[in-house]
C-alpha cells in the first residue's frame, strides 16, 4: 500500500496486453499491479504482467479460497477481496501471502482486527458515503489504514489521498477499457505524481 499512491485496478480481457500494460504503468511509475480475476486469461495475465521489472502484481476480486491458491500459484503477490471471509482470511495465511480485504462499515472492520488485519480495501467507496463515511469509521479506527476503490478517479482521487487514514488509492480509470500503452504509461505518471 505504501509503494504507490495509486493502486491500478486492471480488467484484462487479452493476454497480449498483459506485458505491455505492466510496462506502460511501471514506465509511468505505478509499479503495484492489481489483476482481477474477472476475465478468462486473468490468471496467465499475472504471470506474464510478474515478468515485467519492477512490478508488483497481485490478484483482485478473489472470492474464496480456491480463488487465493488459483492467483498465488499464477505469481502474485499480494491478495484483494471485494469483501471479507474467514475462508479467504484463512487462506491468505495458509499462502502466506498479503491479504487487503473489501470493508464496507465498521462491523466489517471488526471481523478484520479480530482476524489480525488492519489495513482494508474501502468498496464501494463512493456508494458507501464517500470520504464522510471513510472518516467518521477512521475516527473510531485509528490504528486502522485504508485503501478506497470504487468510484475513485484522477479528478478526486487527491481528495481522498489527503484524508491520514488513506495510504492509497485503487483506480480502474489509469486503463478506462483502453489499452494504448502510451496514453497508459502517460495516466499512470499523472497518477504517481497525486498527492505527493
Amino acid at each position: 500500500m505504501t509503494r504507490c499512491p495509486v493502486i491500478p485496478v486492471l480488467v484484462i480481457p487479452d493476454l497480449s496486453l498483459a506485458r505491455p500494460i505492466a510496462q506502460a504503468l511501471v514506465a509511468g511509475g505505478l509499479t503495484t499491479l492489481e489483476v482481477t480475476l474477472r476475465t478468462d486469461c486473468a490468471l496467465e495475465a499475472i504471470r506474464e504482467m510478474s515478468k515485467v521489472e519492477g512490478a508488483h502484481v497481485g490478484a483482485g476480486t478473489v472470492l474464496n479460497g480456491d480463488d487465493l491458491a488459483r492467483a498465488t500459484e499464477a505469481g502474485a503477490q499480494f491478495i484483494v477481496s471485494p469483501g471479507l471471509t474467514a475462508e479467504v482470511a484463512a487462506a491468505a495465511q495458509r499462502h502466506d501471502v498479503p491479504l487487503l480485504p473489501g470493508v464496507a462499515n465498521a462491523g466489517d472492520i471488526m471481523r478484520g482486527l479480530d482476524l489480525g488485519l488492519s489495513r482494508f480495501k474501502f468498496f464501494p467507496a463512493m456508494a458507501n458515503g464517500g470520504l464522510p463515511a471513510l472518516k467518521a469509521l477512521a475516527s473510531v479506527f485509528g490504528k486502522v489504514k485504508f485503501c478506497p476503490t470504487g468510484g475513485i478517479s484522477e479528478d478526486n482521487a487527491a481528495e481522498w489521498l489527503a484524508e491520514p487514514a488513506v495510504t492509497c488509492v485503487g483506480g480502474s480509470w489509469l486503463t478506462s477499457g483502453q489499452f494504448d500503452a502510451g496514453a497508459v504509461e502517460s495516466r499512470a505518471h499523472r497518477a504517481a505524481q497525486i498527492g505527493r
